[in-house]
């Protein structure tokens, strides 16, 4: 495990960004008030094999004790990358995005299944929408009782969505939570 160098660091804050915005902050410098130490630490990003962990760095510390061949996972795996080179946020990020969120999306009751079985949010499954959104931005999914269910990229702006007819894709799907059932041994 490793600290991404300037270049992996660059990628991963971009991906983040696209979801959070400028609170992009909140996640960097969020104190972690885990491990012996009387003041809070902080969360750091490392690199495992291909993928990026959201980890404190006092945990960090206790896991060089770890040979790296050992070492499974550690912290909440954000994403990894491809072999192409290009950098995939994963559903377990979901929660580190919808604290943070800076657009959201929340589905009606009966379009949720749709969406949990990975299909893209349609304007009639639509409940609420966020205003300023533009196609290109990234969009965290809820439901009506605000329970996070993935995220995925704005397809159409907010105004457009007013127009649009029932069937029109509103947010393409990146990943929801269905994803722990579907794809359970691929995740970790």
């Amino acid at each position: 495990m490793r600290p991404l160098d300037e270049n992996e660091t660059t990628v991963v804050f971009e991906k983040i960004f696209k979801f959070v915005g400028t609170n992009l902050k909140n996640i960097v410098e969020n104190p972690s008030n885990e491990g012996p130490e009387s003041e809070p630490g902080r969360y750091c990003f490392r690199l495992q094999k291909n993928r990026v962990y959201y980890v404190s760095e006092s945990l960090v510390k206790r896991a060089t004790n770890i040979s790296r061949k050992n070492l499974m996972s550690l912290g909440t795996c954000i994403g990894k990358y491809t072999h192409a080179g290009s950098f995939h946020l994963t559903i377990m990020s979901l929660n580190l995005l919808a604290a943070n969120a800076k657009h959201k999306v929340w589905l009606k009751p009966t379009s949720e299944m749709s969406f949990l079985y990975g299909n893209h949010v349609l304007k009639g499954g639509l409940g609420r929408i966020t205003d300023g959104i533009v196609p290109g931005d990234g969009v965290v999914v809820f439901s009506m009782s605000d329970v996070p269910l993935g995220f995925g990229i704005a397809a159409k702006s907010t105004q457009d969505c007013r127009k649009l007819d029932p069937n029109g894709i509103v947010v393409l799907h990146q990943a929801d939570i269905g994803e722990y059932l579907r794809d359970e041994d691929e995740l970790f």
